[in-house]
């Protein structure tokens, strides 16, 4: 099954054949692109604009989220730890008078 939609492919196609062209400005400051994935990312939000099937963009995590995720991974994780050894004080020997 595909994962974007033909409607998709051509928006990236368009703006990639845009860019190349050096016709292709990014939004608000109106400047050329240069970068290939620049003009990817701007054909797949026009794709989504008009409803095209295009899977959701990546977002990182919160790091709420992200303890929680690590939480659960160290918990299977843990092996049973042995018991701590007790520590063993020596007896100190009883000082010895000088003798002259």
């Amino acid at each position: 099954m595909a994962k974007y939609s033909k409607l998709a492919q051509k928006k990236v196609e368009r703006s990639m054949h845009e860019m190349h062209e050096g016709k292709l400005k990014s939004g608000n400051s109106n400047k050329k692109v240069t970068n290939p994935k620049q003009a990817i990312a701007i054909g797949l939000s026009e794709a989504r604009e008009e409803g095209a099937k295009v899977p959701r963009k990546a977002t990182p995590m919160k790091a709420a989220a992200k303890k929680k995720v690590i939480k659960k991974t160290v918990k299977k994780a843990t092996i049973k730890k042995a018991a701590p050894k007790k520590k063993v004080t020596a007896k100190k020997a009883p000082a010895k008078a000088m003798a002259r």
